[in-house]
């Protein structure tokens, strides 16, 4: 016998070479062959004194049938060792009734079992396939449950994108339809200023017809001889009608409705808090401690040179992003040299020469070094010629992907980038300052 796990080695002397199972009352013959008592009683079955030994085939005699107990004893330690190597190895892959392997699965009871228990009365009779061949038929049980539990996983996916959807669709239409009501209420209110202006116009024309009457008159009396201007007392009704101009006069010229503060009220609560972001800015600009304000100076600062940050071009991006809805907020200019303000894609490049166009993802105006006033359209749009503000309100909308400039001083426009320049993506203020410049955005 070839050397090899000791184990398995006592195993196979523990194993009946007739049924290949482990020794059952084991006999020892002539020959010195063993056997299970049963095993060898089937080979003497029809012979009633000699028959040959399954082994070496040497005849032996019945009655020389000897029982082997230490061999009996041998068995059930190797029972022994087979069962600890089996839990060492394979957990609850032994038998606890008879200390076998499972090797065997019964459909019925749905339980693994030992190749003896298959010949038990409880599994005589039930379909028996073995544990390997059982195991692989629920894999793919299992595989096709799991298929369609995916399909349903996926299906509920995008019913929730559906509802997301829908639920967003809902909320902007709901928006539309609120900026359609304000839109129709300024409209009303445009229509009650002009009604209102147009009647005090009317007023204050009449009264200056009955201030001209009056001065005529009185003037017309200066004119009369000494004698009879000294007769001549100003009557009561005069006085009266002065009394009554007056407070009319007052009460027309401090005239400011109601409406239109509720309207201002209205527009404010698209307004933003914007402040500037430090790792986006160049190295000459420097900024203030509540990164409101920022300043070009002639000496570089000594900064990271991280990719976020500008190289070149004096500018920095605000901190705030936006890819929905309506913002705006107010920027300050100052200084003698040129500036731009506006906005920019997130995703814009910060290194090199930019050009300040929309092609590389800039909504501006700016102040050139020459005074000039513009818009950094494709090409370039000069702005009327006006007294340039001192304060600029930006005005973003990401559902119209349109840019609106307005000097915040007098609410005049400046000047419009149309519905659809900008991209449907992060967008986020955008600041230039040329040396000498100063810039701040408001509270």
């Amino acid at each position: 016998m070839a050397a090899g796990n000791p184990v398995e080695s006592l195993q196979e002397e523990a194993t009946c070479p007739l049924c290949l199972e482990y020794f059952t009352e084991p006999v020892t013959l002539e020959c010195g062959h063993n056997f299970c008592r049963a095993c060898f009683s089937q080979c003497w079955e029809g012979s009633t004194t000699a028959v040959s030994c399954p082994q070496c085939r040497e005849t032996v005699q019945q009655r020389n049938l000897r029982p082997n107990k230490q061999l009996g004893n041998m068995v059930e330690i190797a029972k022994r060792l087979n069962l600890q190597a089996a839990k060492e190895t394979g957990g609850d892959r032994v038998c606890r009734e008879h200390q076998e392997t499972l090797k065997l699965f019964c459909e019925e009871d749905q339980t693994p079992i030992c190749v003896i228990c298959r010949e038990s009365q409880a599994h005589r009779v039930h379909t028996v396939v073995p544990i390997e061949e059982a195991a692989q038929e629920y894999k793919e049980k299992i595989q096709a449950h799991l298929k369609t539990l995916r399909e349903e996983r996926s299906k509920l996916l995008r019913f929730k994108r559906q509802k997301i959807v829908s639920e967003f669709q809902e909320l902007r239409q709901f928006l539309e339809e609120q900026e359609r009501l304000l839109l129709a209420q300024l409209e009303k209110l445009d229509e009650e200023i002009v009604r209102i202006q147009n009647k005090n116009v009317s007023k204050l024309s009449e009264q200056i017809s009955r201030l001209s009457e009056l001065i005529s008159e009185l003037e017309g009396k200066c004119q009369k001889p000494a004698s009879e201007f000294l007769q001549v007392r100003l009557r009561e009704k005069q006085r009266h009608r002065l009394q009554e101009i007056s407070p009319e006069l007052e009460e027309r010229v401090n005239v400011f409705p109601q409406k239109t503060i509720a309207l201002l009220e209205a527009l404010r609560k698209f307004k933003v808090n914007v402040t500037l972001d430090p790792d986006t800015a160049h190295p000459k600009l420097v900024l203030s401690e509540d990164r409101k304000s920022m300043r070009c100076v002639d000496m570089r600062q000594d900064l990271p040179d991280t990719p976020e940050r500008f190289d070149i071009e004096p500018c920095v991006l605000g901190c705030e992003g936006f890819t929905l809805g309506r913002h705006s907020w107010e920027v300050e200019v100052g200084g003698w040299g040129g500036w731009a303000v506006g906005v920019a894609r997130e995703s814009m490049g910060r290194k090199g020469r930019i050009s300040r166009n929309p092609e590389r993802g800039i909504w501006a105006v700016e102040q050139g070094w020459g005074g000039q006033f513009q818009a950094l359209s494709s090409p370039v749009t000069s702005l009327p010629q006006r007294r340039v503000p001192s304060r600029i309100r930006v005005c973003l909308d990401c559902d119209w992907g349109q840019v609106t400039f307005i000097d915040a001083g007098d609410e005049a426009p400046i000047f419009t980038f149309p519905p659809g320049s900008v991209p449907g993506e992060r967008i986020r203020p955008w600041l230039w300052a040329g040396w000498g410049s100063q810039l701040r955005l408001c509270s």
